[in-house]
This record gives structure tokens, sequence and C-alpha cells, in this order.
């Protein structure tokens, strides 16, 4: 029988350690671009102003980088040590992408960044600028494959499920890198990430503005940073409303918690502003609606609709029923691989397999299931809607406030008005911190909204995990708390550190300063 409070901690544990890695992924998938603008305009125009900017920018940018590193290693002996029945599951079809990334983009990324920051009087102009490229393609490429990776657990395209094996085994790569879901979601973390950078760069460099340190290099910084944060910043929610739209075909379990909507509704549909969701009894407790918006964001059309949590737990429990057969089939195959009359039957239900093994938390015989026990199940499809509505609010509130301060930071570095704004540059500073809080609230939404799964439709949450006592789990949560806490409290004291000591004197040797430093 499962331990659902091991399934929940080790739950637990995985979106602390992944939580904690994600503050550092958007800040060196921004910054490596940023850098390569700077220097690709010091190499142009031979201005030692830029030089200085992208050494000093690339300092703060090896100390991400490498706490980065460290918190996100971990995360793939995770799947092993906490979640060994979904390695062996997804093994074939999960493993490729990741593979792809170590050998193709993290190598690339962790070579040439050393060559970046240390390099800078060992190559020529031409060549130091081919290496900061690299050191952006690699990150931005790193991205790219984790999350064709993370995309086949949200929408499991290019793989078949074989019921012999109880694998799903990889028939087309294609399919699985071109995963709509992929496509769009890569796009819009990376621009996420130049949008952190963006603010991460304006927000310092107005800090020197205040103290009246480093005036030009602040100056041009920002204006750099600024016109980068407004392409990065429209492109975000542009891409947001298109994930939002592949959510509705892909995922609709997620959408309605996003949106709390619990019944069906006719077109146009209402937006639900700000709601209190109540799971327990499906309702919302207090509701502030727009009228229509909610059918115009999902469906682009004011005649669009979605199914409610009613439509989908109704469908569910058809959907568990129907699967019922394949579970049956493959206890048959385990024994008799050759079985052709299991294979048919399974054939004819394969793709209501999940729901079947979603029952199974709650009837282990599934001959024996009662109706109780599969409308249980059924509302187990639906995942924690408050959570997921927060998050998705506070995620786009975060989002539209740093497209305003961008559009507003690049009008005044543009009529040179910035020096003039203090309430505006204490504003940059204040800022800092709301890009990384967004790109949290957008993995919540993400990661809680696909639940009850770990592949969507396929392998329940439940059945994933391995099967350790609850001491354990907890004494390893404790731990990597606790070490995680350290690697935040060092990459702020670093990060500060550098930030209080300022750029370097242009022409000055970046690499020997960063040593010294440290």
């Amino acid at each position: 029988m499962v331990n659902d409070l091991v399934v929940d901690l080790s739950r637990l544990q995985f979106a602390a350690t992944a939580l904690y890695h994600f503050l550092f992924v958007p800040l060196t998938l921004g910054l490596t671009v940023i850098l390569a603008a700077m220097e690709t305009i010091y190499v142009t125009t031979g201005r030692d102003i830029y030089k200085q900017m992208a050494q000093f920018w690339g300092k703060l940018l090896l100390i991400n980088f490498a706490l980065g590193v460290a918190t996100g290693l971990t995360m793939e002996f995770e799947f092993g040590t906490n979640w060994s029945f979904y390695s062996s599951f997804v093994g074939d079809t999960f493993g490729a992408p990741l593979a792809i990334e170590g050998l193709m983009a993290f190598f690339m990324e962790s070579t040439f960044i050393g060559l970046m920051v240390f390099g800078w009087d060992r190559l020529s102009r031409g060549q130091h600028l081919v290496v900061t490229y690299l050191v952006a393609l690699g990150s931005n490429f790193s991205a790219l494959w984790i999350l064709v990776a993370n995309s086949f657990m949200q929408h499991p395209a290019g793989a078949e499920f074989n019921p012999v094996t109880m694998r799903m085994e990889l028939e087309s790569f294609g399919s699985l890198f071109f995963n709509p879901d992929a496509q769009a979601k890569f796009v819009h973390t990376v621009l996420a990430g130049y949008v952190t950078a963006a603010i991460f760069v304006c927000g310092i460099s107005s800090y020197y503005l205040l103290r009246g340190r480093s005036l030009e290099f602040a100056k041009r910084s920002f204006r750099v940073a600024s016109v980068f944060g407004v392409l990065g910043a429209g492109g975000v929610i542009t891409l947001g409303d298109a994930l939002g739209y592949v959510g509705a075909h892909v995922q609709p379990s997620k959408l309605v918690a996003m949106e709390a909507l619990w019944e069906t509704e006719p077109a146009p549909m209402a937006f639900n502003a700000i709601a209190f969701p109540n799971q327990a009894e499906q309702r919302n407790d207090f509701a502030i609606q727009i009228p229509a918006v909610l059918s115009i964001l999902v469906t682009h059309s004011l005649t669009g609709t979605l199914p409610g949590v009613d439509t989908l737990e109704a469908e569910a429990r058809e959907r568990i029923r129907n699967g019922i057969p394949a579970v049956l089939a493959m206890e048959k195959l385990s024994s008799n691989p050759k079985d052709e009359e299991a294979l048919v039957q399974f054939a004819a239900h394969k793709a209501d397999v999940g729901y079947a093994l979603l029952a199974q938390r709650y009837a282990p015989d599934l001959t024996q299931i009662t109706d109780e026990q599969v409308a249980q199940a059924a509302r187990d499809t639906i995942p924690e809607v408050w959570i997921v509505f927060w998050a998705f609010r506070f995620m786009v509130a975060f989002g539209l406030l740093m497209l305003a301060y961008m559009v507003f930071a690049m009008l005044i570095s543009l009529t040179n008005q910035i020096e003039k704004r203090r309430w505006f540059l204490w504003a940059g500073v204040l800022m800092i911190p709301v890009p990384f809080l967004a790109c949290e609230m957008g993995w919540l939404v993400a990661e809680v909204g696909r639940q009850p799964w770990t592949v969507y439709e396929m392998l329940p949450t439940w059945l994933s995990a391995s099967t350790h006592s609850e001491s354990y789990m907890i004494f390893s949560i404790t731990g990597f708390v606790l070490l995680y806490t350290i690697f935040a409290i060092i990459e702020v004291f670093l990060m500060l550190h550098f930030i209080r000591k300022g750029p370097d004197e242009p022409g000055a040797h970046g690499a020997a300063q960063l040593a010294g430093g440290y």
C-alpha cells in the first residue's frame, strides 16, 4: 500500500530544490545575452566603457552560474533516489533530452564561461566575443533541452507506452522536440530570464546612480538593460498568452484551476479577477468577475467556451472505467507477454490506462472498485485550485508591473532623464526581487497545475515515488533546505561584495580583480 506521506514529502523535497535552483537559472539566461550585447558594442565601437561593463556584469554572472550549477546537479539524482518508478517509466524518453542538454549545452556553457571571464588578456577582441556568444548560446540551449524534457511530462508527445516493459518508449524524436508545449514554454521561460537580468542590471545601476558612483558605467548599463527588458517583457506576456491557448487544449484541468472555473459556462465566459476558491465544496466563496474576458483570453473569441470542473470530473469518471480493462490486461501480460487476447484488450483501452492507474490508489483490486472510489479518483484529477489560481495571478501582476517599469525605464533613459528621477531609481532597486518572484510563481503554476500526474494522463504521482521511510524523507528534506539556504546566503553575500566594490576602471584586468576579490 502506498504511503501518501512519503509521496507528499518526496514532492516537497523536489519542489524545494527546484524552487531554490530556479532562483539562479533566469538570471544566468538573461545576463549571458546582455553581456553578448555589451561586448558587441565594445568590439564594434572600441569604447573601453563597454568592456568595463562586460567585465563587471560577467563577474556577477560567474557567481550566479556557479551556485546555479551547485543547486541543479542534485536534482537529476533525485529522479533516481526519490522517483525510481518514474525514472523507469520515462527513462527511454525523458533521458534523451537530458543527455543532449549535458553533452551539447551544459558542457559548452561551463567550458566557455571560464574563457569568457579569464580570457580578456589572452584572446583577441573577436575571439573573446565569439566565446561570449557561445556562453549565451550554451545557456539558452541548456534551457531548451530541459524544457523539452519538462514538456514531455506536461504533454507526452513522441512516445508510446509499452504494457509489457511498463515504459514510455521514444518513437518520434521530432514529435518530442516540436511538442507545442515545449516550444511555447521555451520562449516564454527564456524571455522571462531576459527580463530578470534586465531588471537586475537596472536595479544595480540605479543603486550606483543614487550613490553618485560610476555614473557613466551605470547610465550606459541602465540604457542597454532597459531596451533589452522592454523587448523581453513584451515577449513574455505574448508567449504567456500562447501558453494559455495551448494549455486550454492540452491541460484543461490546469486551466480550470488557473481560472477557478467550477462549472461549465456558456460563452462569453466571465474572468475571475479575484476569487477565494473552495475546493471541498467546488465553488468560489467570493469572486470579482469581468464579463466576457475569459473567452477572449483563452479562446480568442467571444463565442468560445471551456469545460468546467464538473465536466472534467464527469469525463474522468468515464475514462477511469474505460481504463480498467487496460490495467487488467497489463496484469495478464506481466505473466505472459505474448497473451494475444490481453494485447488486444490493452490496445482497445490504452488511451485511458493512466486514469485507471490513478484509481488504483483507492482500489488496488480494480475489479472491486466502487462508484465512490471512482468519484474520489476523478476529484483528484483537479489540482489544488487555490495555489494555481493565486500563483497565476501574482505571476501576471508581476509581469504587468515589470512591463510598465521597463517601458518607463527605457523612455527616461533614452531622454537622459534618469538622474533627475530619484524616486524611479529607488523603485529600480526595489524591483530587483520582482522577476524572481514572478519566475517562482510561474513554476508553481506549471508544476502544481500538472498534478495529480508526473506524466500527464499517463503516470500518477502517487505511483511514481520510491518507497522510502518517513524519517528518511524528513531528514533528507531538512538537509537539502539547510544546504540550499547556505548556497542562497553565499550568493547574496558574494553579489553584495562585488556590487559594493563596484566596476573596475576601464582596461583593468577583470579576471585578476575577480580572483583577488575571492
